[in-house]
C-alpha cells in the first residue's frame, strides 16, 4: 500500500495522463453509436397504425377505395399513392380485416391487397428508414394455429411408388409367381410396409435389385417372404423434408392472404406453428392455410375410378393415371368465361405445357375431367376425398394456358385460384390448437409489461442513487443508456420480434445491468478502504472487477444462446432480449461508466471522498 502511495505521489503531476484516461476517438465512437441506436429506438415510442396496400393489379382508384370504406363507416386516416400502388391508413386497427374484405370484392385481383402496419412516427424518421420494434402475437393481437402434419400418406405414397417399380421389374425380367402386397400386419405402424412372396430364386434376384436401386429400404426375410419398409433414417429425412415443403407452401398461402408479418416455423417433430399478428377473423385464414386441396387432369375411361360430378348425381369413370398434376401449375387467376360463368385461368410450366399439348393433340373432340382432391380427418384417420369439378371437351390442341370452367361461384373460383398459386400440401395438416388474441388484450399486455419494467427500473434507480451516492448517478445514466441501446438493437435486427416474455427479458436485463456497476463500485470501495486515492481506487476497481463481470455474463450468454437455439416463439423472444441485454449492459456498465467516472472523478486524488 505504501509503495502504491509513493508511486502515485511521485507522479502526481502526470496522474491525469497515466490513470483513468480514455481515448477521445473511443469516446467519440461510443457517442455516435449511442446516438444512432437512440434514433433507431425513437420510432418505437410512437407506435404503429393499421394500413392496407393496394397493388396496381387491384385496379382500384384512391377515390373509389375511400368511398367504399366511408360508406361502410370505416375510418380512414390517410390515403396516398405510392410506387407500388395505394396505401390506406386506417383510424381503427380492429377494422383492418373488414376493410380488406370490402376492397377485395371490388378488386380485379384480391391478392394485390395486403395488410400491413405502418410507423406512426414523424415523416423525417421514416425517411431515415427507421421503423418501430415488431410486436409479437401476444402484444399486437391476432391468431395462432398449431397444426399437425400427417406424414402417413407420404410414407404410403413411397410404398405405392416402390410397389409399381417392383411390378415393372417383374414384367421386364419375366419373374413369375411373385406377389407384391401390402403388409397388412404392419400397416398401422408402417404405412409403407410391403411383402414380397414367391419363388426363392426370384425373390433373391429382386432383393439384389432392391439393394442396388433402393438402399433407403430395409429388407428382411420371414417365412419364405421378403418384408420391406423404409429405414428409420429415411423416415426422419422424409418427415423433415415434408415439413419444410409444407412450411414453404403455408408461407405462400399467407402471402396470398395479404399478411406480411406472419411467423411460420416448425414446432416439435411433426407440427407447424403459424402466428398471424393483427388478424382478428380466423375463419378465412383457417380455411385457406389448412386446406390440402390438389388438382389433376384425367382422361375419361369406362370402368375407371368413379367419381361424383358437379352435375347432380352423375358419376364418371376416370383413368387413375393423371394426364397432368397440380405441381406443374405456375399461375392461376379467377375470371369468367364467354358466358359470364366463373372460371380459373391456368398457366403451366414448360414440362406441364408439353404434356398437355401432347395429350390434347391426340384427343381432340374427347372430354377431359378436372379432379379436385382434399384430405379430411375421420374416425379411420386421414382420408382423401376426390370429386370432379369440371368435364370439358377438348376442341383444339392445348398449350401451357387454358381455363377450368363449371365451378359453382366466383368466390369458389377465387379460392381455388389462390390455392393453386400457393401450391398443394405435400402432406395433409389438421389444426390441433387455435388461439385468438384481441388487440385490446395485446394493448393490455404491453401496458402491464412496460409498467412492470418502469416499476423495476424506478426502484433500481432509487436504490443506486441512495446507496452509492456520488457514483450512483453514473450507474443510473448507464442503465438508461443500456435500455435505449437495447431497444435500438431490437428495432434494427431483421426478424427480431418483441413478445411478452421478451419484456420479461428487458426487466431481467435491468437487474443484470446494475450488477455490473455494483461489482465495480464495491471494488472501488474496497480499494479506498485500503487507503488508496480515489483515482487509483477507480483504476484498480475496474481492473479487478472486469474478469468477474465477463465470467458472469458469459455463462448467462451461453444459456441465452441455448434457449434461442432449441426454443421457439416466446422462448426465443426472451432469449433474444436477454442476450442483447447482456451485450449492451457490458458496454454501458463497463465502458460508459468508466468514461463518465474518468471524466468527473478520475483525477481526484483525495483519500477521504465518500462514495
Amino acid at each position: 500500500m505504501l509503495t502504491d502511495q509513493l508511486l502515485h505521489r511521485g507522479r502526481r503531476g502526470n496522474a491525469s495522463k497515466t490513470l483513468n484516461r480514455t481515448s477521445p476517438w473511443l469516446a467519440l465512437t461510443f457517442s455516435v453509436a449511442l446516438i444512432l441506436l437512440a434514433l433507431s429506438a425513437l420510432p418505437s415510442f410512437f407506435g404503429e397504425r393499421a394500413a392496407l396496400t393496394l397493388g396496381k393489379d387491384a385496379w382500384i382508384a384512391p377515390e373509389q377505395a375511400g368511398q367504399i370504406l366511408t360508406e361502410a363507416h370505416i375510418g380512414v386516416a390517410a390515403i396516398s399513392a405510392r410506387d407500388k400502388g395505394i396505401q390506406i391508413i386506417l383510424s381503427d386497427e380492429n377494422q383492418q380485416m373488414a376493410a380488406r374484405q370490402l376492397l377485395a370484392e371490388a378488386a380485379q385481383n384480391p391478392a394485390a391487397i395486403t395488410l400491413s402496419m405502418v410507423p406512426a412516427a414523424p415523416p423525417w424518421l421514416n425517411r431515415l428508414g427507421l421503423s418501430p420494434i415488431k410486436l409479437g402475437l401476444d402484444l399486437r393481437g391476432g391468431v395462432q394455429f398449431l397444426m399437425q402434419v400427417d406424414t402417413a400418406p407420404v410414407f404410403k405414397a413411397q410404398g405405392e411408388a416402390l410397389k409399381g417399380a417392383i411390378r415393372q421389374v417383374i414384367r421386364d425380367k419375366g419373374l413369375r409367381s411373385v406377389a407384391v402386397l401390402k403388409d397388412e400386419s404392419r400397416l398401422t405402424e408402417n404405412p409403407d410396409a410391403l411383402k414380397l412372396s414367391g419363388a426363392t430364386q426370384s425373390l433373391a434376384e429382386l432383393r439384389g435389385w432392391l439393394l442396388l436401386n433402393y438402399p433407403q429400404w430395409q429388407s428382411e426375410s420371414a417365412d419364405g417372404a421378403i418384408l420391406l419398409r423404409l429405414k428409420d433414417t429415411e423416415r426422419v429425412a422424409l418427415v423433415s423434408q415434408t415439413l419444410k415443403e409444407n412450411i414453404s407452401i403455408m408461407r405462400g398461402r399467407i402471402q396470398e392472404l395479404g399478411i406480411t408479418e406472419a411467423i411460420v416455423q416448425r414446432h416439435g417433430e411433426s407440427r407447424i406453428l403459424v402466428e398471424l399478428p393483427g388478424v382478428q377473423d380466423p375463419v378465412a385464414a383457417k380455411r385457406v392455410i389448412g386446406a390440402t386441396a390438389s388438382l389433376s387432369f384425367h382422361e375419361l375411361k369406362e370402368g375407371g375410378t368413379a367419381l361424383q360430378t358437379p352435375f347432380g348425381d352423375g358419376r364418371v369413370g376416370l383413368n387413375p393415371a393423371p394426364v397432368l398434376g397440380g405441381e406443374h401449375i405456375v399461375d392461376a387467376r379467377s375470371g369468367s368465361d364467354e358466358m359470364g360463368r366463373p372460371a380459373v385461368n391456368i398457366v403451366l410450366d414448360t414440362e406441364g405445357g408439353k404434356r398437355m399439348s401432347d395429350f390434347s393433340r391426340g384427343h381432340i373432340g374427347e372430354p377431359m375431367a378436372t379432379r379436385y382432391s382434399e384430405y379430411r380427418a375421420s374416425a379411420e384417420g386421414t382420408v382423401k376425398d376426390s370429386r370432379v369439378i369440371s368435364v370439358a371437351t377438348i376442341n383444339s390442341q392445348l398449350g401451357n394456358r387454358f381455363s377450368i370452367t363449371g365451378l359453382g361461384s366466383h368466390e369458389e373460383a377465387q379460392e381455388l385460384a389462390m390455392l393453386l398459386r400457393a401450391g398443394s400440401m405435400t402432406a395433409p395438416v389438421t389444426i390441433q390448437k387455435e388461439r385468438t388474441i384481441g388487440p385490446s388484450l395485446g394493448a393490455e399486455n404491453i401496458h402491464n409489461g412496460f409498467a412492470a419494467l418502469a416499476l423495476g427500473m424506478g426502484a433500481t434507480l432509487l436504490f443506486m442513487a441512495l446507496w452509492y451516492r456520488r457514483l450512483g448517478w453514473v450507474a443510473n445514466v448507464a442503465l438508461l443508456a443500456n435500455l435505449v441501446m437495447l431497444l435500438g438493437l431490437l428495432a434494427l435486427i431483421p426478424g427480431a420480434v418483441l413478445t411478452l416474455p421478451g419484456i420479461a427479458g428487458l426487466v431481467l436485463t435491468v437487474g443484470m445491468a446494475v450488477d455490473t456497476n455494483v461489482l465495480i463500485f464495491e471494488r472501488i470501495r474496497d480499494k479506498m478502504k485500503e487507503g488508496r486515492s480515489l483515482a487509483l481506487a477507480i483504476d484498480k476497481g475496474f481492473a479487478s472487477a472486469f474478469g468477474t463481470i465477463v465470467d458472469a455474463n458469459l455463462t448467462t450468454m451461453i444459456t441465452a444462446l441455448v434457449l434461442y437455439a432449441i426454443g421457439n416463439g416466446p422462448i426465443q423472444g426472451f432469449a433474444l432480449t436477454l442476450g442483447l441485454g447482456l451485450v449492451t449492459s457490458m458496454i454501458t456498465g463497463i465502458f460508459m461508466s468508466r468514461l463518465i467516472i474518468n471524466w468527473v472523478y478520475g483525477r481526484d486524488e483525495r483519500k477521504a471522498v465518500r462514495i
